[in-house]
């Protein structure tokens, strides 16, 4: 099954909260959704379970039922262990912040110990910077350039990047959604 996001999320849409056998999303960011035509058609396979539902009813000449807001796998997937190393990860992982001077406009990644000084394209070795700090920094070691990243770059986890992922929700949460995606908030009396 793919996992299918409309941006932007609208309530129009309809789209339902993909959760995994033990009942938290597949993933945080991008948020695991699948469109309710995607929903209805698992549903028919009887690969999910229906956890909630919206108002809104589809109709066929012989079957009615209400759109999904929130399913669950009936099988659960295995997380992967490691985050793959690409450029959104990076990102997400930095909180999409510039780890030079803290903006978030016209982001790119830096090497913090460049290529030509034998730096290596790694978790380690590579930051989100925005273009202006790319640029000044240029080619320099961070003594050299007196600029040096926020926070030193890491390999994150699956963990991490799904923690960091919980700051940047979507611009629509259906109020079904709610009890999945914060489970480890502290609950109001």
């Amino acid at each position: 099954m793919t996992i299918h996001v409309p941006h932007p999320i609208s309530p129009e849409g309809c789209p339902a909260l993909v959760l995994n056998a033990d009942y938290r999303p597949l993933s945080y960011y991008p948020l695991s959704l699948w469109n309710w035509q995607d929903a209805i058609k698992a549903v028919f396979l009887d690969r999910v379970n229906i956890v909630s539902e919206y108002e809104t009813t589809v109709r066929s000449p012989t079957f009615e039922i209400r759109l999904p807001s929130v399913v669950s796998l009936k099988t659960y997937i295995q997380a992967s262990r490691q985050p793959a190393f690409t450029r959104f990860n990076v990102f997400l992982r930095d909180r999409f912040t510039c780890q030079y001077c803290q903006s978030r406009d016209d982001l790119t990644f830096d090497h913090v110990i460049p290529r030509s000084k034998g730096g290596q394209t790694t978790w380690e070795n590579v930051v989100t910077a925005c273009a202006p700090c790319n640029l000044r920094k240029g080619d320099l070691l961070p003594r050299h350039a007196e600029m040096w990243p926020a926070q030193q770059p890491y390999q994150p986890t699956v963990h991490d990047l799904h923690h960091n992922g919980r700051h940047f929700p979507p611009n629509y949460l259906h109020h079904s959604w709610m009890d999945y995606l914060y489970w480890d908030t502290e609950l109001e009396p």
